[in-house]
């Protein structure tokens, strides 16, 4: 057993020692029989919210009525969540009541897929009624009981399943799939917020292509937003080879899949409701992968793009033209020559060319630097206070 496992061991051991239970559950414990990393861990116990604040002085509320509470332990801090039972569901989302329990068995059967319907002891004891190790050890997602049931009660969980195919590239037991394509109407009830966080870790999966197919024959897609028009543009997309694209990347693509631009880009990425500075990020990446469809990369092109969007730009374009990388160390060393990364690194200021040429301030010092700016970037003048007003000076006597 490793950490962060081997940190959580004495909080554990003090929920015992007060007479409940606990155990590692969850991701952890699934990621932890995958020989993955873990970065922290989840913990179930017998004991409730109130008895839990008894055990420990320091506790945040963060979804007690779900039976939820961050213990502060050593200075790290643990979700710690008590065993449970789900009344009848709400819109396909949320459960109408949540009554706790004692049983351990009786709250991993509440889980989504057997994976992660295992727990594990302080000793490193594995508690597995469901037999989810074994489908990860036959790579198999496959939900806990009936399929129809688990994704009723909260219909992201069909996105889950397709976003751990894209993530773990198991396959999806027979009965599961054939549940997605039956229910995936009910994914209208789910907030877009949720459907993104799944939809964009399927898009960096290692086994996004299959995901994204499989997205299209069960029809989830029709209930993400502004996808139910592109089947056909999600099917091209088995043609490219994009596993190597950063998530944004995959954006861009999706969108030039989808021969968006401009504004019809921005609305499209607006409906999945994206952080603004996102969509800004997007749509940049976007516009010079544009460029470079129809242009070779200029000097001022270069600088104005920005080390990251150049790499993109190419990124997506060898995708789409099916190419190695051949010119990325080129345009690398070229960028790196170039003789600012951006404005600021200008020897001249608008306080300068105010005192050069005795004018007051106005809209002549932005279109002024503008001219420098550019003149340097394509070396007409270098980038030397003296050069710079003399260049200035020479060309306002032509």
């Amino acid at each position: 057993m490793k950490n962060p496992f081997l940190a959580a061991i004495p909080l554990l051991s003090k929920i015992e020692s007060a007479g409940f239970e606990a155990y590692f559950v969850g991701g952890a414990v699934r990621d932890c029989l995958l020989g993955k990393k873990i970065e922290d861990v989840d913990i179930a116990t017998s004991a409730t919210p109130a008895e839990m604040k008894r055990i420990f002085p320091k506790t945040i509320d963060v979804g007690i009525e779900h039976g939820t509470v961050i213990v502060l332990f050593n200075g790290i801090p643990y979700e710690v969540t008590t065993f449970r039972s789900e009344a009848e569901y709400i819109d396909f989302r949320k459960p109408s009541e949540v009554q706790f329990i004692r049983s351990l068995e009786e709250d991993l059967q509440r889980r989504d897929f057997t994976m992660n319907a295992i727990a594990m002891n302080k000793d490193g004891n594995f508690i597995d009624p469901f037999n989810g190790r074994k489908a990860i050890e036959d790579k198999v997602i496959q939900t806990v009981g009936k399929a129809e049931e688990r994704f009723s009660e909260d219909a992201l969980r069909m996105m889950r399943a397709l976003r751990f195919f894209s993530q773990l590239d198991f396959v999806i037991e027979k009965e599961t799939y054939a549940a997605l394509a039956s229910l995936a109407h009910l994914l209208e009830n789910i907030s877009v917020e949720r459907k993104l966080v799944e939809f964009e870790k399927l898009l960096i999966g290692k086994n996004r292509k299959k995901a994204l197919l499989s997205l299209t024959e069960t029809g989830l897609y029709k209930y993400l937003p502004n996808l139910s028009s592109f089947q056909q543009s999600i099917y091209s997309m088995l043609n490219y080879d994009y596993h190597s694209l950063s998530l944004e990347e995959m954006w861009c693509f999706l969108l030039y899949q989808f021969d968006m631009h401009g504004n019809d880009r921005i609305a499209f990425l607006k409906s999945w409701k994206m952080p603004t500075k996102k969509i800004k990020s997007i749509s940049s990446i976007g516009n010079w992968l544009h460029y470079r469809l129809e242009k070779n990369w200029t000097d001022v092109a270069l600088y104005t793009a920005g080390l990251e969007n150049v790499k993109s730009a190419e990124n997506i374009l060898n995708v789409i033209k099916k190419q190695n990388k051949d010119d990325e160390s080129f345009l690398l060393e070229r960028y790196e020559l170039l003789p600012i990364k951006q404005r600021s690194e200008l020897q001249v200021t608008g306080n300068d060319l105010q005192a050069w040429f005795q004018r007051k301030q106005g809209p002549w010092i932005k279109e002024t630097l503008d001219k420098v700016e550019i003149a340097v970037i394509n070396h007409e003048v270098k980038n030397e206070t003296d050069s710079i007003r003399e260049w200035l000076f020479g060309c306002n006597q032509r």
